[in-house]
């Protein structure tokens, strides 16, 4: 039952936007992390519709998959005053989000900021409780995992590959220590327990080429995904888990990995 530390809660409340630190938070089984990607800038033409909202592919979505230049975008969402605050190059904006005015000004100025080749500007979007995970097409299940991130498989890749690889690169929910590099991979339908929340791995978390992108430089300059298929044959790094018992969550927190 090898034990690990929580050292790290992050909810990314708009699709590829920054993170958001936390210390603490309460879980819900069948839940995911709360307020975790509940909005996003749909693209144009995408195809989605909040009074029938269904799963879309990432790409119909503002994400760093396409876009690296997001990384250099530094920004805050407060979903209570629905207030989008964002810091480039220096200069700083805020949008009332709640207002159709704003939310038009906010997405014409990402649609030049990253000069997106799309005929009309994204839309801001939500239909909570749907959310945008990358996994929201597999299943509803799917949609409301939490992402997990294993500290020493980064180490072991940064050492592997004798460059820094920061975990915000892998954008996940959770990130934890002391556990062997890559034991997550091999502990699918395990649990990981932190005091009342229990945890089950369901699936790997297969890499994408958005994890190529420096967030602190903004630039592609780690071609990620083909390192890890050509030193490890798979493109898998973190895993997603499903919540099954709740309660609460806290940074330092020890828990353990059971099978």
């Amino acid at each position: 039952m090898p034990a690990c530390t929580l050292t790290r809660l992050s909810r990314y409340p708009v699709k590829g936007l920054s993170a958001e630190a936390l210390q603490t938070v309460t879980l819900h089984p069948g839940d995911g992390l709360p307020g975790d990607r509940l909005y996003g800038f749909a693209r144009y033409n995408a195809g989605f519709d909040p009074t029938a909202p269904r799963p879309l592919p990432k790409d119909r979505f503002v994400v760093l998959l396409t876009q690296a230049a997001l990384a250099g975008l530094q920004t805050r969402f407060d979903p209570q005053t629905q207030t989008l605050t964002w810091v480039t190059g220096g200069h700083r904006a805020t949008f009332d989000m709640a207002t159709a005015e704003d939310r038009a000004e906010a997405a014409a100025t990402l649609h030049r900021l990253l000069d997106l080749a799309d005929p009309e500007p994204p839309v801001f979007v939500s239909a909570a409780p749907h959310r945008f995970t990358d996994v929201s097409v597999v299943s509803p299940q799917m949609m409301n995992a939490v992402s997990v991130l294993n500290l020493a498989s980064v180490r072991a890749l940064e050492d592997r590959w004798e460059t820094t690889v920061h975990p915000a690169r892998f954008r996940a929910n959770i990130e934890i220590d002391r556990l062997p590099a890559f034991a997550e991979l091999d502990a699918i339908g395990a649990t990981l327990r932190f005091g009342d929340v229990v945890l089950r791995l369901l699936s790997r978390t297969k890499r994408c080429a958005a994890t190529e992108v420096n967030p602190d430089t903004a630039e592609r300059d780690l071609k990620l995904p083909y390192l890890l298929r050509r030193d490890l044959g798979h493109m898998d790094m973190g895993v997603y888990a499903e919540v099954l018992t709740g309660g609460t969550l806290a940074v330092d927190q020890t828990g353990a990995l059971t099978a």
